[in-house]
Formats: C-alpha cells, sequence, structure tokens
C-alpha cells in the first residue's frame, strides 16, 4: 500500500529560536491522538500547560505539536488520516503563533506506539543539538508528551500500554497531564507503581474552566443533524462541510451546517 501523502519536512516555522532565560530547560509539548476532529478543547489544552509554565522556574516552553494517528489506528469513527491532519492545521495555521502539526505519524504505513513517536520528535527537535544559545552552543530540547486525564486512566489498563513502553516515555520524556472532570489524577499516581516511580517527571494541571467537549460527542452531533459551532474552529467546521465527513444523511448535513458560518 502507498502513502497518500507528499513527502515534507519537520515543521519548526513556529519554534522559539532564542531562549529568554538560557538557564532553564527549553521543552516541547506533543499532543498525541487521533482528532476526528479536533476541538477546541485540544487546543485549550496546549494554552492551559503554557500557563503553567508561565510559572515554572527551569523550564522554558518553546512550541507545541499535533501529531495525529495514522489510518492503521483502527479507531472506530476515525475520518481517513488526510481529512485529521488538515483539520488540526487549519485549527492551528492562524489562530496560534507556537502550535504546528506533525504529518509524520499519520503518514505511517503502520501504527506507531507513542514511544516511537516521541523518539521521532525527540530526533527531529535535537538533531543539531536544540536550541542555539549567544555563546554558539546548544541546549538540548526536552520532548514532553500532552495528555488528558482519561489517557492517564488508559495506563492501567491491561494491554493497552506496553510495561518497556512506559518507563521510557515517563524516564526519557515525561507527561503533562490536564485533568479532566470527575478525574483525580493524583489518587490515580499514588496507585500506578509504574506512574508513581516516575511521578517527578509528571507535571499536573488541574482545570480552572472546565471543558468537556470530546470529538465523539462532535460526531455524534454531526450524525443527528445538532449543532456544532462554537465547539471547534469555523475553518474546521467548514472543511467537515465540503468534505461530508461524519453525517449518516449527507443530503441534509449540508443544509444543516449551511447556517453554522452565516
Amino acid at each position: 500500500m502507498s502513502s497518500e501523502f507528499e513527502p515534507t519536512l519537520f515543521p519548526k516555522n513556529k519554534l522559539k529560536k532564542k531562549l529568554v532565560n538560557e538557564n532553564a530547560i527549553p521543552v516541547v509539548l506533543v499532543a498525541c491522538g487521533s482528532y476526528s476532529p479536533i476541538t477546541y478543547l485540544h487546543l485549550r489544552m496546549f494554552e492551559m500547560a503554557k500557563d503553567y509554565f508561565e510559572d515554572m522556574k527551569g523550564y522554558e516552553l518553546i512550541g507545541g505539536y499535533f501529531s495525529p494517528v495514522s489510518d492503521f489506528y483502527q479507531k472506530e469513527g476515525l475520518a481517513q488520516a488526510r481529512h485529521r491532519l488538515r483539520m488540526c492545521e487549519l485549527a492551528t495555521n492562524k489562530s496560534s503563533d507556537w502550535l504546528m502539526v506533525d504529518p509524520w505519524e499519520c503518514m505511517q504505513l503502520e501504527y506507531q506506539r507513542t514511544a516511537v513517536v516521541l523518539d521521532h520528535f525527540n530526533a527531529e527537535l535535537n538533531r543539531e543539538g536544540g536550541t542555539l544559545l549567544k555563546n554558539g552552543k546548544h541546549k538540548r530540547i526536552q520532548v514532553l508528551l500532552l495528555a488528558g486525564g482519561d489517557l492517564i486512566k488508559s495506563m492501567d489498563q491491561p494491554g493497552v500500554w506496553d510495561v518497556d513502553d512506559l518507563h521510557h516515555i515517563l524516564k526519557v520524556y515525561g507527561c503533562m497531564v490536564i485533568e479532566r472532570t470527575g478525574t483525580d489524577v493524583w489518587e490515580f499516581l499514588l496507585s500506578h507503581d509504574i506512574l508513581y516511580e516516575h511521578r517527578k517527571n509528571i507535571h499536573v494541571v488541574k482545570q480552572a474552566i472546565y471543558n468537556d467537549i470530546s470529538s465523539s460527542k462532535v460526531r455524534l452531533f454531526v450524525k443527528r443533524n445538532k449543532s456544532i459551532k462554537y465547539l471547534l474552529p469555523n475553518d474546521v467546521i467548514s472543511y467537515i462541510i465540503e468534505n461530508n465527513l461524519y453525517a449518516s444523511n449527507i443530503t441534509r448535513k449540508r443544509d444543516y451546517l449551511s447556517s453554522e458560518l452565516d
């Protein structure tokens, strides 16, 4: 099977070129997921993480990436990778000066484990040594997995995560968890041996304004001809319309969504 994607360079156009504090560790956030479709909650997770780092001494956030999974993830409700990639690009291109979308994972012809995806980011970001300092030397960029509380809880489900992968992710990279409604991440950390072992590499951010938008709810709303306005960016809504995504009744869908952008 051949890929439908054209070869592309790793995006670095929005990475902060210089550190404000050269004593700080430069950090890049990576969020892996389906993004079918991307919602405002996905975007808000990055902004909440950004606020967290504003108060974190010793670290400096220099960029963030969405990494959509490939078609081989075989999850229910998964639109084709080319659609999900484009929706992520539409959601970030104009709205953010630091969020980017890397197509590498969704271009692969087999499912890539999260540990492998983070290794890919680490290799690309630190290929030339990392962030350039004023003295001409480079400082290694720390890759950090950005995830919701539901992903962390999945780490306790048998067969979902490889034990070696969990150790690798949490020891080498670390994780930033955005706590969702009804999820007590700290209680879960205490009960999970691997997470507790690497607890110093896990940052937990509580939501000050709770947001429970989910891609599955958006897909259901489209299927049931309900409004999805204000749940995701208008450019993404337009793309869903133009490409007839998620609707069970295509002939009615365009009528129902056409008023969304008036």
